[in-house]
């Protein structure tokens, strides 16, 4: 194995770290004089420690255990065809009322290409929430790439209306 197809900066392994829950982070020893990678090893971490600093601008932002609720719908909702990706996509579906809610990332650079969406959002009374990573976004996604914003979309007869729903509710408690 190559160290270069373990190109992950220290952001990308939180990331990765707080999608899967683990909170361990993957320290990897190599040997320099051939890249060649000998074993990857466990650092443990506290909950401290992943915070990473995001955009007062980003707000509301969800926290850790709200995070993890969100991408794993995000994720269903993908099975279920019940997903629009990227900025773009979100302001169509907001534009159509057909979104549920939208859910932007907070490290998006600059953050003032996903910051139209919450202004949008108040105007259709749709609820929006920041997450920190708009790696873990992409990976909830289905796609390989960051993503910095998707809509969760609504179907009539949708096996998601209750978790769709129970996420709403906690996305308006942020906005108060």
């Amino acid at each position: 194995m190559k160290i270069a197809a373990l190109n992950l900066n220290d952001i990308e392994k939180l990331c990765v770290i707080q999608f899967d829950d683990m909170k361990i982070l993957l320290a990897y020893e190599y040997y320099k004089n051939n890249d060649q990678v000998i074993e990857p090893h466990n650092q443990m971490m506290d909950d401290e420690s992943i915070t990473l600093d995001v955009n007062p601008k980003a707000y509301p932002l969800a926290d850790q255990q709200m995070t993890k609720t969100i991408l794993n719908l995000v994720q269903q909702a993908m099975n279920y065809k019940q997903l629009r990706k990227g900025a773009n996509e979100a302001t169509k579906t907001l534009n159509r009322g057909i979104s549920e809610f939208i859910v932007c990332a907070a490290d998006a650079e600059p953050l003032e290409i996903v910051l139209h969406l919450p202004l949008l959002c108040e105007d259709k009374n749709v609820p929006y929430v920041f997450i920190r990573s708009k790696l873990a976004l992409g990976r909830a996604c289905g796609v390989s790439r960051p993503v910095i914003a998707c809509s969760i979309t609504t179907d009539e007869g949708s096996q998601l209306q209750p978790q769709i729903q129970r996420v709403k509710t906690e996305i308006e408690r942020l906005l108060v």
